[in-house]
């Protein structure tokens, strides 16, 4: 690869990950529940809000979800969309929420590039709020690890 062909395949990058990260590549509408911006930030407390809304993540070992080993339903912290069994759950060590599994319909996923390599996103099927990512190192028997931040969701016992 020449210094033209290297640059620009780096200019191509950063266009891709500006127009990702600008919501350029997402229709919020397209979503069965949708809200304002304003109406997200009342709604949601401020981490909830910077994951869901502005795919941040949460720092590994923070949320009480990652603790939590009680029968169970995990649910979308935005809209209540019911997303993991607490039988899929399980220890990954990472410091996040991990799941083998999502209910069915539950989540969705799409390419991320924020990192300069891809990944796959996990966002919410209901209002496409940002859970996390995942990844192809998990158990048996899906062999996935759903990595999730414990800040965008909730959980209610059984």
């Amino acid at each position: 690869m020449n210094r033209r062909q290297f640059l620009g395949a780096g200019a191509s990058a950063a266009l891709a990950v500006a127009l990702w990260h600008f919501g350029l590549g997402e229709a919020e509408a397209a979503y069965p529940f949708t809200l304002s911006d304003a109406e997200w930030r009342k709604r949601l407390d401020p981490m909830a809000y910077r994951v869901l809304r502005r795919h941040a993540t949460e720092r590994a070992f923070t949320s009480p979800l990652n603790k939590e080993h009680r029968a169970g339903t995990f649910s979308c912290a935005g809209c209540d969309q019911r997303l993991f069994s607490s039988k899929t759950k399980f220890d990954s060590g990472t410091g996040w929420p991990s799941f083998w599994a999502a209910l069915p319909k539950a989540v969705g996923t799409s390419r991320d590039f924020e990192l300069g390599y891809p990944r796959t996103e996990v966002h919410c099927a209901r209002c496409g709020g940002h859970l996390g990512h995942v990844f192809d190192d998990g158990p048996r028997p899906t062999g996935k690890r759903y990595c999730m931040n414990g800040a965008a969701m909730t959980f209610a016992p059984v």
